[in-house]
């Protein structure tokens, strides 16, 4: 795998971690809840893709990625009182998480030999399954449900990165494009409230 693709995985690692310690902390949990909660959200999407990948998840062939969700948690559990409002904090955290995670979970599925759509996919899961996972052990509202995009995010950042390799362009330039445009997605949707198209209800016809 690139280096520059371990890299941003680190990144991500850490980005999640920050918004489940900053969740603990609005809970008002103890030392060993924010290692849990940052530990499941940081470790949590890519779990899933390795499981579902048949391949040995990562943080058991090397636990740094644990590692960092403790030290992280360990520094919030220690710091969150100097922020005053966390909750935009934990949404931009949480934001570059999903666009790095999105990039990151598609290449290491290309990396395994899947097409195109399963890359995608995978990209989408490892981006919001630790975040999802998060909400709900912490019974929040998942981000995931909200309705600015999120899920759209992931997927952008996912496909960006795999039809920009497809066309030829290089893995670090395909990475980093996918970031930024997954990432700016969120970016709107967090400025602007921008949303997909909602079901309206409309009365049911009679037969």
């Amino acid at each position: 795998m690139h280096p520059f693709v371990t890299a941003i995985d680190w990144v991500a690692v850490a980005v999640f971690a920050v918004s489940g310690a900053l969740v603990a902390s609005r809970k008002e949990m103890d030392i060993v809840g924010f290692g849990l909660i940052a530990c499941l959200t940081g470790i949590g999407g890519g779990t899933l893709r390795d499981v579902l990948l048949d391949r040995a998840v990562f943080w058991t062939v090397d636990p740094t990625p644990m590692v960092i969700c403790l030290a992280i948690a360990v520094i919030v559990f220690f710091t969150a009182h100097i922020v005053d409002r966390r909750y935009p904090y934990l949404l931009w955290a949480d934001a570059i998480g999903v666009a790095i995670y999105g990039v990151m979970g598609a290449e290491l599925a290309r990396l395994e030999g899947a097409g195109m759509l399963v890359s995608i996919v995978m990209g989408m899961m490892t981006a919001t399954f630790g975040g999802l996972i998060r909400d709900v052990v912490c019974n929040e509202t998942p981000l995931i449900l909200r309705k600015e995009v999120y899920v759209t995010c992931a997927a952008l950042a996912a496909a960006a990165h795999i039809v920009l390799i497809a066309v030829g362009v290089p893995v670090i330039h395909a990475a980093a494009a996918g970031i930024v445009l997954g990432f700016g997605l969120r970016a709107l949707g967090i400025w602007k409230g921008l949303s997909l198209p909602t079901y309206k209800s409309r009365p049911g016809r009679d037969y």
